[in-house]
């Protein structure tokens, strides 16, 4: 007999007064049909079958209209037949009995039915008499087949439905529901009855599902007004994953226990989900946040949201989440800093160049990573590995690493640009003395004004490293400074470029009048002038534009003093200044000083050499003891070298005057010399001229000396002391200097042949010591002994 089906038939609607409790009748019937026959059958139903598919047809249309009951209606007929259909079915095919009530899956249901007597029908929470509705329920269950354990999951699952239905607001309610779901986690241990296994998988695993909806996003489901329940949503989630696990899951049971933490890992699951969402809310409201009136870069704004965010999960969640993972923090922050890093990436990739923007972004970054890493760290302090792992998990995002290489190409870009300046400028550059005031390159005062705009450019940069960067900097500016220096003085020559080529030896005509008679063209020795040439006042190697190549150099060397202390004043006040800051760089152009230096020694030697070897040329080859010694004295040279003297003293700048000068000198001593020795076949010189040209000689160190107010007497002294060296072996007479050249040929030529003397090698070193200065004053010696000697001993000839 199907109960159900012969109530319907046996009541019409006339027999119940009131048609509300009638239709709710009629439903309660119904669904107990459904459940018997459609929901939990003893015999698994099959699609295709026409009897069950007719019976839900019925069920639903008389939800919608209900039915008319009775014997004799056609409705109950045709209910009648789809229902002892379904009824009568049986595993073994045969059809003895009606089947609509067998077995366990409804009477759980029937159970499950009952234990809502347990819970008040207006507010949903357990009634007062809840023991009393226990000890009805236990009368049930040998009729129903139920057990302890059937009892718990299904008063377990009540509880949980209630908490759900009351808007998770009753926390008795979560947590009567956790304290059951843990009797039935015992349960679960102690049996392997399959079919208390199937409703407890399906049970469990609704509820999993519930809470793991909401706690893979909890930031959205959780806030400070409902954090309070969190905690046992939490707990029932991860017993219910633990149960499903450990004592369902046949995997599990194939794998060795320990090598699996269930909750642990269902807790960083539910971490790593939630940050992963929240992360991807922070962006929309980053991007949403920049406008016209808020320029600030998206990913700033997002660095910042992501501290707070990584705030608020330490500070609400976390305590909550370490009672199944101690390391939640450390997880939630490795999540963020791998969200973030991930968009850092894609920013970094796409730099080409150094913008505010660009730096506000990566120092952004940089104040996140040590924030979150800081978090990590805190949180790892009592783990096993100290937290090597989660930091494992965060590889640096290198901000400092990007800002610096942007910053090194923005270095390389301004080096670059002013190392072309310099090549386009100094090709054009005419140092033109009437310049300025000062008698400098207008080049020099513009190149020293760009490295000071990018010095203060450099430190206007707004980066945390400065200190480390600047040796980049300083070194391109160094280098472009010594490029400056180099082409400065490039072009201008050295010493030797000047120094005439001595012309071959010669001996005196005695007995012509050579003393006496002023010949028709001397034969100058050959010299190498300039390669710009000579010609007017635009001339790059004249006097005046040499003393501005002078002064320009000092100028940039006195500067460079002035670059340093700019350098550490902008060190001292830049963002990341410390006290020391300055201590242990060295900030020095080092390059540069040391090209100022060379340069300068270079001009002054240059310019003394061109101005007394090319300028006074035709003075020194063409006049000075040209014919009558007497009446070609020194006075003309004095006369051109006073002028000489005059226009660098007034153009060259102080510091550097007395070197010009003393350079000036030297070459004047050495020009004097060369004339004594090297003069050429015009000259002849008797004993007694020795004393005019010592005389003559004094009268050149006294226009030094300006009676005190030149160089310094021992300067002179010490410059002059090759020539004097020398001029006594003018009056000494002509067989003491053949003697001595002998002797001292004979010494530096003791495994020679004594038959012939060598010529000794010409050394430019003039000393009365030396055979090659002896020899030339005997070729310019007028008298028999010295031309009879050196046509006996070389053969040299009278001229050239």
């Amino acid at each position: 007999m199907v109960l159900p089906l012969e109530f319907l038939q046996q009541f019409k609607a006339s027999d119940i007064p009131d048609p509300q409790e009638y239709e709710a009748w009629q439903s309660r019937n119904l669904k107990l049909l459904e459940a018997g026959l459609l929901v939990h059958p003893l015999v698994p139903l099959n699609k295709s079958d026409v009897s069950a598919q007719r019976l839900r047809q019925i069920i639903r249309g008389a939800y919608d209209r209900p039915l008319e009951t009775g014997k004799n209606s056609e409705s109950m007929q045709v209910l009648r037949s789809a229902v002892m259909s379904l009824a009568g079915r049986s595993d073994d095919g045969t059809s003895d009995g009606c089947h609509w009530a067998d077995g366990f899956p409804l009477n759980l249901h029937l159970y499950q039915m009952l234990v809502e007597a347990c819970f008040d029908n207006d507010d949903g929470t357990v009634v007062d008499e809840i023991d009393e509705v226990m000890e009805l329920l236990k009368k049930t269950w040998g009729i129903l087949g139920i057990n302890q354990m059937l009892h718990n999951l299904c008063f377990a699952w009540a509880l949980f439905n209630h908490f759900v239905m009351s808007g998770q607001v009753d926390i008795e309610l979560l947590s009567a529901a956790e304290n059951q779901l843990a009797e039935v986690a015992k349960d679960a241990k102690t049996t392997k009855d399959p079919n208390y296994s199937k409703v407890l998988s399906s049970t469990l695993s609704s509820i999993m599902g519930w809470t793991e909806k909401r706690l893979l996003a909890y930031h959205e489901t959780f806030n400070t007004s409902n954090i309070e329940s969190m905690q046992g949503i939490v707990s029932i989630g991860v017993s219910a994953a633990r149960v499903l696990v450990e004592d369902i899951s046949h995997e599990y049971r194939r794998r060795r226990k320990e090598e699996t933490d269930v909750a642990r890992s269902r807790i960083e699951t539910y971490i790593r989900s939630s940050l992963r969402t929240a992360f991807a809310q922070r962006m929309e409201e980053a991007d949403s946040k920049r406008s016209s009136r808020n320029p600030t870069p998206v990913l700033s704004i997002l660095a910042k949201d992501i501290g707070d965010l990584a705030i608020k999960e330490k500070n609400l969640y976390s305590p909550i989440l370490k009672t199944w993972h101690p390391l939640a923090s450390g997880v939630a922050v490795a999540t963020l800093h791998s969200c973030f890093g991930n968009e850092l990436k894609q920013f970094i990739a796409g730099l080409t160049e150094l913008t505010p923007d660009t730096v506000q972004v990566l120092k952004a970054a940089d104040k996140l990573e040590k924030d979150l890493v800081n978090i990590a760290v805190e949180d790892s302090v009592d783990s096993d590995d100290g937290g090597k792992s989660l930091i494992r998990e965060m590889p640096p995002y290198e901000a400092e690493n990007a800002i610096a290489n942007l910053v090194k190409v923005w270095i390389k870009e301004r080096i670059d640009r002013l190392k072309g300046w310099v090549d386009r400028t100094l090709k054009q550059e005419t140092w033109n003395p009437a310049a300025n005031r000062e008698n400098i390159a207008p080049s020099c005062v513009e190149m020293l004004r760009m490295v000071g705009e990018t010095l203060d450019a450099f430190f206007q940069l707004p980066i945390p490293m400065h200190p480390v960067l600047l040796p980049d900097l300083m070194f391109g500016l160094d280098r472009s400074l010594q490029l400056f220096v180099s082409k400065a003085k490039s072009g201008c020559g050295t010493r030797n470029s000047f120094m005439p080529q001595l012309p071959p030896l010669t001996r005196c005509e005695v007995g012509s009048n050579i003393l006496f008679k002023k010949k028709e063209k001397p034969q100058n020795p050959q010299y190498r002038g300039s390669q710009n040439g000579t010609t007017n006042g635009a001339d790059p190697l004249a006097l005046p534009q040499l003393c501005v190549r002078l002064n320009t150099l000092q100028f940039v060397r006195g500067e460079l003093e002035n670059l340093e202390k700019k350098i550490k004043t902008g060190l001292r006040n830049v963002e990341s200044a410390q006290a020391d800051v300055t201590d242990g760089l060295d900030i020095k152009f080092e390059l540069c000083q040391t090209a100022c230096q060379e340069g300068i020694q270079q001009l002054c030697e240059t310019t003394a050499y061109k101005v007394t070897f090319y300028d006074l040329g035709h003075v020194l080859w063409d006049i000075l003891y040209i014919g009558d010694i007497a009446s070609s004295r020194i006075e003309i040279l004095l006369r051109e070298l006073d002028p000489i003297l005059e226009t660098i003293s007034g153009m060259v700048h102080n510091k550097v005057r007395n070197r010009a000068i003393t350079a000036l000198m030297k070459a004047t001593f050495d020009g004097f010399l060369l004339v004594l020795l090297a003069g050429g076949p015009l000259r002849a010189f008797t004993r007694q001229d020795s004393q005019i040209i010592e005389d003559d000689f004094k009268a050149l160190k006294d226009l030094f000396l300006a009676d005190g107010d030149g160089l310094p007497e021992e300067l002179v002294d010490k410059a002059s002391s090759q020539v004097k060296n020398v001029l006594p072996l003018l009056r000494t007479d002509s067989e003491s200097l053949i003697d001595r050249f002998k002797r001292m040929m004979a010494e530096s030529n003791r495994s020679g042949a004594k038959n012939r003397l060598p010529l000794p090698p010409t050394t430019g070193h003039w000393s009365p010591n030396e055979p090659n200065t002896v020899l030339r004053v005997l070729c310019y010696r007028y008298d028999e002994t010295a031309t009879k000697f050196l046509k006996k001993t070389y053969n040299l000839p009278k001229k050239i």
